[in-house]
C-alpha cells in the first residue's frame, strides 16, 4: 500500500482510481464493509483503489480539547489499511486552507489530482466551507465530470450500527468482548518505549512506558493485556493506562505495561499492546508498599485470566 502526504501537480492515477473519503478512525468492521464493496467494483472497473482521510481529524481541528478521544493515533489508522487490499491512502493536512476550501474546489482537487471515476461516502458525508457540500452535490458535480457516486451503507451488529462513536462508548465502559466484534480484532494502542522513573523496577514490576501522543485516550484504568514486541514475540501482562497518580502528578496519559516472565531491553522498541479485560479503575495509593501489594493482585487477576481463557 501506498501512502500519499503531498499531491502533485499532474494526476496520481492516470487510468483513474475509485475513492472512498472518510476519518475511518478504528478501521473497523463497518469501515472495513465499505472497503470491500470498493475493491470489488474497483476490480470490475480495472482501478487502483484509494483512502482519503484526514490529519488532524475534522472534528479535532474545529473543536480542539474539547473533540472526543480517537479510537486509534493516525499511525496505526494507516497499520490497520495497509493489511487491506486497498492500493493507497492519502492522509490529508487538515488546515485552514482545506476548511475554507469550497465545494467546487474540493471536487476540483477530487478530479483534477486523483481522476477519481468512483466515489462512495456515506449519504451525511459533507465537506467545503461550513459543510456546504453534500451527497447530492456530489452527485450532480460527478455526472458533470463524469465520475459516479454511491452510497455507504452501515453496517449492523445485534441491530446496531457500527460506528466509531458506539465503538468509543463501549470502551469507555470497558465492554472489550463487545468492542472486539466491532473492530475485528482486539482494541490495542502501539508506541515506542520511553525511559520512565524506574518507579517499576523498583516495586519489583519493571514495566514498558509509552506516552500515549496527540489525543484522549478512550480507556482508563488497569487490564489483563497481550503486548506484541518488533520482534513478533508476544507476552501477557497487565497494563495501566492513565496518570498514575500515586507515583506523580502530571495530566498527560501515560501506557504502562507490565510484561510476564520477560527479562531484556525494551528501551526504543515499538510495541503494541492489545487490551483483553479490566480489571480495575484506576486509583491513587497512600503509599509504594500499597501500591506494590496492588500491582501484585492485578497481576495474579491478570494470569487467572488468561488461564481460564486457554482452550481445554
Amino acid at each position: 500500500m501506498k501512502l500519499i502526504r503531498y499531491l502533485p501537480d499532474g494526476s496520481i492515477f492516470p487510468d483513474g482510481c475509485a475513492l472512498t473519503i472518510g476519518n475511518f478512525d478504528g478501521v473497523h468492521a463497518g469501515h472495513r464493509m465499505v472497503l470491500n464493496a470498493l475493491q470489488g467494483q474497483a476490480d470490475a472497473m480495472n482501478l487502483k483503489t484509494l483512502v482519503m482521510c484526514f490529519e488532524p481529524q475534522p472534528i479535532e481541528y474545529f473543536r480542539g480539547d474539547a473533540a472526543p478521544a480517537r479510537i486509534s493515533t493516525a499511525r496505526d489508522k494507516i497499520e490497520q489499511l495497509s493489511k487491506t487490499s486497498i492500493d493507497a491512502v492519502y492522509l490529508v493536512r487538515f488546515n485552514q486552507l482545506l476548511a475554507n476550501m469550497s465545494p467546487e474546489q474540493f471536487v476540483q482537487m477530487l478530479v483534477q489530482h486523483l481522476n477519481v471515476k468512483l466515489l462512495i461516502v456515506g449519504d451525511d458525508f459533507c465537506f467545503g466551507k461550513n459543510r456546504q457540500g453534500n451527497f447530492d452535490y456530489l452527485t450532480k458535480a460527478g455526472e458533470h465530470y463524469g465520475f459516479s457516486v454511491q452510497r455507504s451503507h452501515s453496517y449492523k451488529i445485534d441491530n446496531e450500527r457500527v460506528s466509531s462513536t458506539l465503538i468509543r462508548e463501549a470502551l469507555e465502559e470497558a465492554e472489550l468482548d463487545k468492542v472486539a466484534v466491532y473492530l475485528n480484532r482486539r482494541y490495542s494502542m502501539s508506541g515506542r518505549v520511553m525511559h520512565g522513573h524506574k518507579r517499576g523496577r523498583e516495586l519489583g514490576f519493571p514495566t514498558a512506558n509509552i506516552r500515549v501522543k496527540n489525543r484522549k485516550t478512550p480507556l482508563k484504568g488497569v487490564f489483563a493485556v497481550t503486548i506484541t514486541l518488533d520482534s513478533g514475540l508476544l507476552y501477557q501482562g497487565v497494563a495501566n493506562v492513565g496518570t498514575r497518580p500515586s507515583i506523580e502528578d502530571v495530566t498527560a496519559v501515560l501506557l504502562e505495561a507490565h510484561l510476564f516472565e520477560f527479562s531484556g531491553d525494551l528501551y526504543g522498541q515499538r510495541v503494541v499492546v492489545s487490551f483483553a479485560k479490566k480489571l480495575r479503575h484506576e486509583k491513587k495509593f497512600d503509599s509504594l508498599e500499597q501500591l506494590k501489594q496492588q500491582i501484585a493482585i492485578d497481576s495474579e487477576q491478570a494470569k487467572t485470566y488468561f488461564n481460564q481463557s486457554l482452550p481445554s
